[in-house]
């Protein structure tokens, strides 16, 4: 008999599709990699945007970590029930989201939280809020430094803001903060390269704000692409995320980063449409749907086209489709998987092979109980 793939199931007669499946494992595997690259825990804070699992985030916990980055108060919330340590919600709140946040702060005092702000109207927000309060709030200075979605850029007027955060007796500032998604070359030493060039001007900034003697400036930086450059620098706390279940996307173009694909799609042809057409049951409400195609990697049809998608079904075209039959299963890896696990409320584990259990996705709402 052949051996069967990682990904396989012994029996896939009663497994819904399409389902996402994850693999404890693998996951494992990965954390230990993220905190061999990061030289240990102090540095390292972990996005969860990209699995939203209480369970995911319990093995991270295990392994020392105590530092998170989210990106919705519902993840905060997430990581507040599970006991983190220091979250940092890396989305500017405005309007009723700024009160959810210190409704967070209240609900769960003995997590440390921290949020971004990138200008002089958020900042006076929250210092109305931190002085009726009477109470203080952890902020990091959102820094642009080339993705240009959000962030202030590095110049005298990031000089001001953090300064008067830092005068301020309702805000503690923690640091700075920069995301460089942009920068996902596939040759290492150019994405090295554009990586150094786009932090530098972050790093002098960071001198020139603690020559003021406005320090110790903090900083966090970077996403999984850059992850490996900015753990060795000194100081910096990283924060990778689709690390923990990796997609083919980062597969294809990140060949220097060894991480295990730890989430896959069960789907199933359910038409066969044309001589050379394969239907099968994954459309856009099952994986994420902005990549151009091909939006998944098929297992053993890796050759096929990809040629439409609806809301529930993804057409593929096929030389050898005679050889495949309605009800036969196939395993897929979204190239996007951070969006991908959103649309799935629960995911079942596989360990030997076997589906083992179910794992709620619980922040994949805009609310949990704030």
């Amino acid at each position: 008999m052949q051996r069967s793939k990682w990904y396989q199931l012994n029996n896939t007669s009663e497994v819904i599709s399409p389902s996402l499946l994850v693999y404890p494992e693998r996951i494992k595997k990965n954390i230990q990699q993220m905190v061999e690259i990061a030289g240990g825990t102090e540095f390292l804070r972990p996005h969860i945007k990209t699995h939203k699992m209480a369970e995911i985030v319990q093995l991270q916990m295990d392994a020392g970590i105590f530092k998170f980055k989210c990106a919705t108060i519902a993840e905060a919330e997430l990581l507040g029930q599970c006991g983190a340590k220091d979250i940092l919600l890396a989305m500017q709140p405005v309007a009723t989201n700024m009160h959810r946040f210190f409704t967070l702060m209240e609900t769960y005092s003995k997590s440390k939280f921290s949020t971004l702000i990138d200008n002089s109207k958020t900042l006076d927000a929250f210092i109305g809020k931190a002085t009726s309060k009477n109470t203080t709030v952890d902020l990091w200075l959102d820094i642009d430094n080339g993705m240009h979605r959000t962030g202030i850029p590095v110049g005298s007027t990031a000089e001001t803001l953090y300064e008067r955060m830092v005068d301020n007796p309702y805000i503690n500032a923690r640091g700075l903060h920069a995301y460089d998604g942009h920068i996902n070359q596939s040759d290492f030493d150019e994405r090295k390269k554009v990586c150094d060039a786009a932090f530098e001007p972050v790093s002098k900034l960071r001198q020139r704000l603690e020559s003021k003697g406005l320090g110790p400036v903090n900083m966090v930086i970077g996403g999984s692409p850059t992850f490996p450059f900015h753990s060795k620098r000194a100081n910096i706390e990283t924060s990778p995320g689709t690390t923990l279940l990796w997609d083919e996307r980062y597969s294809t173009i990140l060949k220097d980063m060894y991480f295990l694909t730890s989430s896959v799609l069960i789907t199933r042809i359910i038409s066969k449409p044309g001589s050379d057409l394969l239907c099968f049951d994954l459309g856009h409400k099952s994986i994420a749907p902005e990549m151009p195609f091909p939006r998944v990697k098929i297992f053993g049809l890796e050759h096929c086209e990809q040629i439409g998608q609806s809301e529930e079904h993804l057409v593929v075209r096929c030389k050898n489709a005679d050889n495949h039959e309605i009800g036969d299963t196939y395993y897929a890896i979204p190239m996007h998987i951070c969006p991908t696990v959103a649309k799935y409320e629960s995911v079942s584990t596989v360990e030997d092979h076997k589906i083992t259990g179910s794992w709620k996705v619980a922040a994949r709402n805009q609310k949990i109980t704030i």
